[in-house]
């Protein structure tokens, strides 16, 4: 490229403005439409505030996190629903790659997941689309996350986020476009009565209890030199106490005075109850019946453990997901021709370091795995030998010729032979069968022994005397 070129194309985010932009004073772009403040980003979903508060988000951002790093990708499946190959469409862009301009295919199963913890349900909806989702022929080019508004027969009100104007807006779909997720743990976590709510509200209580303990109080009982009984005693009580109260508010160091015959008795002392108990034993609960343990939480739980965890937990969510893509975003027609929506774990990702060498020399000798398959999984770049992407065992010698396969009378195989080897034996066998025909005649002509006899017989008249 020219340096006349060069110049002319280049484009700088700070000295490439136009009249609007200079006017308005703000490097970049213009037209970007209304902006606003936010402390965190607007597309994203809000928990509510009882759960936002506790501790509860850590599980559900755990729970989340570890749905989002499954692989959910659509592909083409063969008539026994196995997996063969990823089809190139904006459906799989949008769960692998780029779901919209904020988030990534993770982010949105992440925000996702987060989302239907909170409210028990939740939507994702297509927003642009290649042709119309309600005349079935259409193929989705972003997605975002939603929440439903209000119910009807056939549609439901979502509230999306618009990347054009940065709003969030009401927008009426058909349910039969709108993948609907519902949470699989809805009785443990969104009831009314279930367990995480009672955990909810016994932690508020709590919080409620330490902010009255630290809110500064004295909790002070005061006895007077007098009987509190007519009205006029009454009035001389609050007088009294708000001259104390004066006092403690307006001294620098918080001093006051009392009478001699009066006596102060402090009630500042910790409050008995069972509210500490309480909450462990619902935490208990929830985690057995969510299917995690602290161990889970605080990253050091074993690989049996992890496994169960997996099962019971995180695979139920990404089911319910799974499906109900394929459900909504697949027509009849596309499920008729083999494509499907699934999800992929891991399974090396549970192994340690020191039993990951036996499994990948199982998996390449027994021709699961490519070598090129294993180095992927290790971390490692592929290997340009040819031999790493051939699913072939190493441990045994490979023949050098093409193997002719023979099958005997009967039809059944036998054992392989290369084509030399092919060549000599029947090099052999023909050797064989014209010694085999020489030995089947012992006996030579019937003339020719006759004439033999008789000359033998002359020449033994001839000698004898």
């Amino acid at each position: 490229m020219s340096l006349a070129t060069r110049v002319k194309k280049a484009w700088n985010a700070f000295t490439n403005r136009d009249e609007e932009q200079q006017s308005s004073g703000y490097y970049g772009y213009s037209n970007i439409g209304s902006g606003m403040s936010y402390a965190n980003p607007p597309f994203r979903s809000r928990l509510r505030g009882f759960n936002e508060k506790s501790f509860v988000t850590a599980i559900y951002n755990r729970i989340a996190l570890d749905v989002s790093q499954i692989d959910i990708e659509h592909v083409r499946v063969d008539e026994n629903g196995r997996y063969q190959e990823q089809i190139d469409s904006g459906l799989n862009y949008c769960l692998t790659q780029e779901a919209n301009i904020d988030q990534t295919g993770k982010n949105l199963i992440q925000d996702a997941v987060m989302s239907m913890f909170d409210e028990g349900v939740v939507a994702i909806a297509p927003i642009d689309t290649m042709g119309d989702p309600r005349l079935n022929s259409y193929d989705i080019r972003t997605l975002r996350v939603g929440r439903i508004l209000n119910w009807y027969p056939r549609h439901v009100l979502v509230e999306l986020y618009d990347d054009r104007d940065g709003q969030k807006k009401p927008v009426l779909l058909p349910k039969s476009v709108v993948a609907i997720i519902q949470n699989p743990f809805y009785t443990v976590m969104n009831e009314p009565n279930s367990t995480l709510q009672r955990l909810i509200h016994k932690l508020n209580l709590l919080d409620y209890v330490d902010d009255q303990s630290s809110s500064g109080k004295l909790d002070l009982l005061i006895q007077l030199p007098f009987q509190i009984k007519t009205d006029l005693q009454k009035e001389r009580a609050q007088d009294r106490k708000k001259d104390i109260e004066d006092q403690l508010q307006n001294s620098k160091y918080g001093i006051a005075y009392i009478d001699a015959s009066e006596h102060v008795t402090q009630l500042n002392r910790p409050v008995s109850n069972n509210l500490l108990d309480q909450i462990a034993d619902l935490t208990n609960k929830l985690y057995s019946q969510l299917g995690i343990t602290p161990e889970i939480m605080n990253g050091t739980a074993p690989e049996s453990v992890m496994k169960n965890y997996y099962k019971r937990t995180i695979n139920p969510i990404i089911e319910a997901i799974a499906d109900e893509m394929k459900r909504k975003f697949l027509t009849k027609t596309a499920r008729s021709q083999g494509q499907s929506i699934l999800y992929f774990n891991d399974v090396f990702g549970l192994i340690p370091a020191s039993e990951l060498a036996e499994l990948a020399d199982k998996f390449t000798r027994n021709e699961i795995a490519t070598s090129n398959e294993i180095r992927g999984v290790i971390g490692f770049k592929p290997s340009k030998d040819p031999k790493a992407d051939e699913l072939r065992n190493s441990n045994l010698n490979q023949p050098s010729n093409a193997a002719v396969q023979s099958v005997d009378v009967e039809g059944n195989p036998l054992p392989t032979a290369s084509g030399n080897e092919l060549l000599e034996s029947s090099g052999q066998e023909s050797t064989q069968d014209s010694t085999e025909e020489i030995d089947e005649d012992p006996y030579p002509n019937e003339d020719i022994i006759e004439i033999l006899l008789n000359h033998t017989g002359e020449n033994q008249n001839e000698s004898t005397p």
